[in-house]
């Protein structure tokens, strides 16, 4: 194990139990090119970094590229592994503020990853070996089980995600006392495929089901999926990231916050996340233990996250009309949502078809429909009624973020006849078998 490493798991001490294998052998390369090249940064000469420059230091840039990007040179020049450190702070910031719960509690600054996807597989690479469970909701995102089953090797243990409406934390619970030390649990809201985010009635169980999991010996990594932070349309709902909950909760249990641009931003190809961490008692030391081990898997894997899209998201924080022209895209979304309602309102009929799952925020929305199957409901409404839609977990996810105000009343009158022609085509078929 190089000695880096060693040195970044001495100072981590016990919470160096949440790293896996490959996370205990992670580290930081200070000493080698980067750390090198550091030193040589007030040189009057300086030959290390693998950049070029102009004549008169300038980056060395062709104007092909840079005419079409309103941005100082140096958006072109690599970024740190760690990521720019004022988009780092002005991030910290920002979680902070959107974040009042955060006040007072101790938390690393956040390392930038390649949007959201890249930090959950920095997250499995760093605390996930295939002896530890992922507990997950039995609706999620299918990429966890890609990243942390398929690339990593970890077990999977599912649990139900609702009852009686709300989010089923008894269940949750259960799956983290099944056999096994170590478990990693994502929690993801608003959820995808769902649209569900945790009300302020959910939240207590979850947190007592978590603390009292790792009251019983559990070590516990929580990882906060939060990629589609803020975008909540219903009063009652939790708004902040329960990693305010989880930053202090217990010495056994690790909060991990994902989170950035893509969704709460609005710029899905800019491919600029965070990840932070934060647990009870961490030192200084210890959090910054844990960037530097995060920065190493981003600099093993890409080297540095990119600096264009870095740049162009401090810019974009640093305009004034941030924050207006974000909640005119946020009312877009929300006028949308407002307008399934309305139709569901309107149309009492549609439950003998389908079964709305609970959904109060995010991108998404899911319908199970009833009697039929739901991947036949998906090729139908392609094939006869023009209208494309998702299935995961025998659900029928709905992207009205993709979907106009003014066409949603035909995107579930469509879904309901789609479902009414398989219905009816099942029963011409049972009658002609019982002749």
């Amino acid at each position: 194990m190089n000695k880096l490493a060693k040195q970044l798991n001495e100072t981590l001490g016990d919470a160096a139990a949440f790293l896996s294998a490959s996370g205990r052998r992670m580290y930081f390369p200070y000493g080698g090119i980067l750390g090198q090249g550091a030193e040589a940064k007030s040189c009057d000469i300086n030959a290390t970094i693998g950049m070029a420059f102009e004549e008169d230091g300038s980056p060395l840039v062709m104007d092909c590229f840079r005419k079409n990007i309103g941005l100082d040179k140096r958006a072109f020049l690599y970024a740190s592994s760690f990521g720019l450190p004022d988009l780092r702070t002005v991030w910290r910031a920002m979680e902070l503020k959107k974040n009042p719960s955060l006040k007072g509690k101790k938390f690393s600054n956040p390392v930038v990853t390649n949007a959201l996807t890249h930090g959950l597989r920095v997250s499995a690479e760093l605390f996930a070996d295939a002896r530890d469970e992922l507990v997950i909701p039995d609706l999620h995102w299918d990429n966890y089980e890609l990243i942390f089953k398929d690339a990593v090797g970890c077990k999977v243990r599912r649990f139900n995600t609702f009852r009686d409406g709300a989010f089923d934390a008894e269940a949750m619970g259960r799956a983290l006392m099944s056999p096994g030390d170590k478990k990693i649990l994502i929690l993801n809201f608003p959820n995808n495929p769902t649209g569900y985010t945790a009300t302020y009635g959910d939240v207590p169980g979850i947190v007592a089901a978590v603390k009292s999991a790792a009251g019983k010996g559990k070590r516990i990594v929580v990882v906060l999926d939060d990629a589609y932070f803020g975008l909540v349309y219903e009063k009652g709902v939790h708004g902040e990231s329960l990693f305010a909950e989880f930053s202090d909760l217990d010495e056994r249990v690790l909060a991990v916050k994902l989170d950035g641009t893509t969704k709460e931003d609005y710029v899905w190809g800019l491919r600029v996340g965070f990840i932070a961490f934060a647990f009870k008692g961490a030192t200084d030391e210890q959090l910054k233990a844990l960037e530097a081990k995060a920065a190493g898997d981003v600099r093993s894997s890409i080297s540095n996250s990119s600096s264009l899209g870095q740049n162009l998201a401090l810019a974009a924080y640093a305009d004034p009309a941030y924050a207006r022209e974000k909640r005119e895209k946020y009312n877009v979304l929300k006028r949308r949502y407002s307008e399934i309602r309305r139709v569901l309102k309107r149309h009492p009929e549609y439950a003998e078809l389908f079964e709305t799952m609970p959904f109060n925020s995010g991108y998404f929305m899911c319908v199970r429909p009833l009697g039929v199957d739901a991947e036949s409901v998906r090729r139908h409404l392609i094939e006869k009624y023009s209208t494309g839609t998702i299935v995961l977990s025998g659900l029928i996810r709905l992207a009205f973020s993709t979907v106009p105000t003014e066409r949603i009343a035909a995107l579930f009158a469509n879904v309901a006849a789609a479902i009414s022609d398989l219905k009816a085509r099942s029963s011409k078929k049972k009658g002609k078998n019982t002749k």
